[in-house]
């Protein structure tokens, strides 16, 4: 493989990777509406609640509404925005993220540092299927965002949650999709980078070997479909394994056909039917069967309001409605 057609072969296969990102918006006050789903009223009652919980603990607390995250994992924009606006005590890291999506139905609680003892995932994770969620199916966002700012100061100040987050949760399950179980697992970020490094790592390097190789190429075509479908959805959800998996049915066989023709890979055929082996791109690969298999080897061997200084590692917990 030339060096020109090396170079060709990964700018595609790394532009598949790249999605859009929403921006973070401006930090407005402690009620930053950008989705337009909140009254007036609420607005001001809100950040009247919030204010003084600051007054009194020192906690801040931020919600945040917006129409799309454009394709990014609720997980990462939230945190991306808690430390653009570094909500919370520099020295406390106390501060929390209530983050609203209503065109894409997701929600997350995000939470910092400081605060992660006192609002811990399962309780996040209990006040926005238990109190947020159910208010939101029924188009009442006024009510589910107050009721749910509540709950978090509740916790925060040390009582007990409201006697609708208690509800047992076995009453909601059949409401959730197994999809939906995956997907909602409370996994920190840096928890999903490695699960996903992992998980991509291993598909992707099966994915590689097939594009590249003659002959097993289109059996791991197939082969690898039902895993670029399920195995994603732990780290990017839904939607996020939706793209993962029709970008994958769409390069990798316009990346086989392109590659077929250079002269390398027809070399690479040839070398496999008439010597039982090759070398692609430093690796030996030896033919068996209708296929090849690799082994490592060099080619030449065998707003007036702001944050306070706050940061979050990736606590709390996401949900849908």
């Amino acid at each position: 493989m030339n060096k020109k057609n090396i170079s060709v072969f990964f700018l595609i296969l790394a532009s598949v990777f790249i999605a859009q990102s929403a921006d973070v918006p401006y930090l407005t006050g402690r009620v930053t509406d950008n989705a337009q789903i909140l009254s007036d009223s609420t607005l001001k009652s809100l950040t009247e609640i919030l204010k003084e919980h600051e007054i009194r603990t020192t906690n801040q607390i931020i919600i945040l509404t917006l129409h799309s995250l454009e394709g990014e994992s609720i997980e990462d924009y939230a945190n991306k925005v808690f430390n653009e606006w570094k909500i919370g005590q520099k020295d406390k890291n106390n501060g929390i993220l209530i983050l609203v999506v209503p065109d894409e139905r997701q929600m997350r609680i995000e939470v910092g540092y400081g605060l992660e003892g006192t609002m811990t995932d399962l309780s996040a994770g209990r006040i926005i299927r238990n109190v947020m969620a159910p208010r939101f199916r029924e188009g009442d966002f006024n009510g589910g965002i107050t009721e749910g700012a509540r709950a978090v100061i509740s916790i925060l100040e040390g009582n007990d949650l409201p006697e609708t987050a208690e509800i047992n949760e076995t009453g909601n399950s059949s409401e959730q999709s197994d999809f939906s179980d995956f997907e909602n697992l409370d996994i920190s970020i840096a928890g999903r980078i490695l699960l996903g490094a992992f998980i991509f790592g291993i598909i992707g390097l099966f994915t590689i070997i097939g594009i590249l190789t003659p002959g097993v190429g289109w059996f791991l075509y197939l082969f690898l479909i039902p895993f670029w479908a399920m195995f994603p959805i732990v780290v990017v959800g839904t939607r996020g394994a939706l793209i993962c998996l029709i970008t994958y049915l769409i390069v990798y066989p316009a990346a086989k056909l392109y590659l077929r023709t250079t002269p390398w890979y027809k070399q690479a055929k040839n070398d496999l039917r008439t010597k039982g082996k090759a070398s692609i791109g430093g690796f030996a690969v030896t033919s068996g069967g209708s296929g090849g298999s690799w082994s490592s080897g060099s080619s030449g061997s065998s707003g007036g309001f702001s944050g306070g200084g706050g940061s979050s590692g990736g606590g709390g917990a996401s949900g849908r409605w």
